[in-house]
This record gives C-alpha cells, structure tokens and sequence, in this order.
C-alpha cells in the first residue's frame, strides 16, 4: 500500500513537471540592494553593487596610493580634505567609503554620520580586501 502511495505522488510529481515545461522552482536569492546596507559592508557587496547609480563610491585615500591602484570609478576625496569638500558628496545617492584596509575609511564615514549624512557605509578591508578578493583595480 504504502509503496503504491509513494507511486502515485511520484507519476503525479513527474506530469506536473512535465505539464509546466519540466522547470522547477528556484529559491528566490536576494541581491544586495543599495538602500538596505549595513553600516560596514564586505567587499562581494560592494563589488556585486559598483556599477549602479544608487552608489558613490568615495576613496580617501592620498593621491599617491590612489594612482598605484584604485577601484575602477572610484571618486578620490582624500581624508584631509573631506570636511572642505563635502558639498561634492550626494546627499540622496548611497556613499560608500573605502581607504587601504578600512581604518580611515571607517573615521570619514562616522565623520560624515556626524556631520548628518545617513547614507554612509565603510567598505571593510579596504582596497586590500579588494584585491584579495580578486576584484579588478586599475591605476
């Protein structure tokens, strides 16, 4: 009986299949989306979001380090001079900071929070974790 059951829901399963052109369901995968990022985001997220226009991404490092390697599109602002220049900052477009290893990084986005902006993240690793990751840098 009960190997007859088992049968039935088999056959059954396999017509359905095969009435729905014999393509299953695949588990819904949420891509990153810029308006719910966390305060520190890992380098997959921001590689996985760099190209869209619903992000800024802010290097501060020093214009040297930025010539040896940057992420491609990156802005530069460097750390000395983002309280000068901070009308260059959108206000309702997602800023993410990034810097060497994520230290400087992360002062400029509390700095920025502090000054108002809520739209703030830090990139953690900075452009090290970048290029471990693989990720595309060009000078």
């Amino acid at each position: 009986m009960k190997k007859m059951m088992l049968l039935s829901v088999l056959t059954l399963t396999l017509l359905l299949l095969a009435a729905c052109g014999g393509e299953t369901a695949s588990p819904m995968v949420e891509e990153p989306s810029a308006a719910s990022l966390p305060d520190t985001v890992d380098v997959a997220t921001v590689y996985s979001l760099q190209d869209s226009p619903d992000i800024f991404l802010l290097d501060v490092r020093e214009p040297d380090e930025y010539a040896a390697g940057h992420i491609p599109g990156v802005t530069l602002i460097p750390m000395g001079e983002v309280a000068s220049r901070m009308s260059e900052l959108p206000t309702d477009t997602e800023i993410i900071v990034t810097c060497r290893t994520g230290n400087r990084s992360s002062q400029v986005a509390d700095f920025l929070r502090e000054q108002g902006f809520t739209n703030v993240h830090n990139m953690e690793g900075g452009l090290v974790a970048w290029q471990e990751a693989g990720y595309t840098v060009e000078q």
